[in-house]
């Protein structure tokens, strides 16, 4: 990575696109339009039937997957090649029954609800022997990827574990082999000693400004607890959870004013066991500078805010 101290920026240099919910009647993710989703897989509902009005969270199949739960993998080789069918499940979490809500204005108790269906997803898919890996990750506003305004997490799972997982856990692997400590719980213990970095502190977590960070104002929130896999976190946890990743979301709004933001939840593949050298966590990246030929020929990320700033900027931030 390359953090260009002659591209330095403060918060308000970047060029971005603002999220803006301007709203839509025929939005399929609003209370009311229950039927326009498939049958719910998941709820949150204090009162009401299945798939109708008084949810506070749903969980719904997407209705164009990626990847499908009906078939066989059938894997088989080509040459050179492997192929295998589009098997696997892709769902989408409806955080929200009203359309202008976010991570940022809903209350900690409904962020925790996000990752409490999370788990209990990722713990019901685990039963299908052929599914390997669960990727969560959120599209925040159209500059962040996201075709639909209203606020969801999607959840797709995989018959294979992706190439970047493999790459981040052996990498975790080496380091282990080499000092006999999770690189993680490493990072963890020098963030704390040396703070500049540090975002929020709790109980359970720790959000920081990664060394040498890929993009500006990127944060990962770290437990503090080993842990390989996310869906074994307790529930404590996951209400402290809730509390963090709201206020990590207001910060970037009064910080960023509303920046588009991707993010993603690295945790162990689904038939591993629970290793000692590798630490589920959330990579959040705000959408504030594009990746251009240097980035997509070398690798390398310029990054022009330094995280110790960036850290700074969100750790003074006070949203309320």
């Amino acid at each position: 990575m390359i953090i260009s101290t002659d591209r330095a920026r403060r918060p308000s240099d970047f060029n971005r696109q603002q999220v803006r919910i301007k709203g839509d009647r025929f939005c399929p993710f609003c209370a009311g339009h229950e039927t326009k989703t498939p049958p719910e897989v998941l709820a949150f509902r204090p009162a009401g039937q299945p798939n109708s009005p008084g949810w506070t969270l749903r969980a719904v199949p997407n209705k164009f997957p990626a990847l499908r739960v009906e078939g066989d993998i059938e894997r088989q080789g080509e040459g050179l090649y492997d192929r295998m069918n589009g098997v696997g499940a892709h769902e989408v979490i409806i955080e929200s029954p009203d359309h202008n809500d976010t991570l940022a204005s809903m209350s900690e108790v409904r962020v925790a609800d996000l990752f409490f269906a999370v788990r209990d997803r990722i713990n019901d898919l685990a039963r299908d022997p052929r599914l390997r890996y669960m990727l969560v990750f959120k599209n925040h506003g159209e500059g962040a990827g996201a075709t639909l305004e209203h606020t969801h997490t999607q959840l797709i799972a995989l018959p294979i574990v992706p190439k970047r997982v493999h790459e981040e856990i052996a990498g975790a692997r080496r380091y282990y082999e080499f000092r006999d400590r999770c690189v993680y719980c490493d990072i963890i213990q020098q963030e704390i000693a040396t703070a500049t970095r540090v975002i929020i502190s709790t109980e359970h977590f720790l959000v920081i400004a990664p060394y040498a960070s890929s993009f500006p104002f990127e944060c990962w929130i770290l437990p503090r607890r080993h842990s390989a896999h996310f869906h074994t976190t307790p529930p404590e946890a996951i209400h402290n959870l809730g509390w963090v990743v709201r206020t990590i979301a207001a910060k970037y709004d009064k910080t960023l004013e509303s920046p588009p933001y991707n993010f993603v939840l690295h945790t162990t593949p689904i038939r591993e066991g629970e290793l000692e050298h590798y630490h589920w966590h959330i990579e959040i990246a705000p959408k504030l500078t594009r990746v251009a030929g240097f980035e997509w020929g070398s690798s390398f990320f310029i990054n022009p805010t330094p995280p110790e700033e960036a850290a700074q900027f969100l750790r003074e931030a006070n949203p309320d």
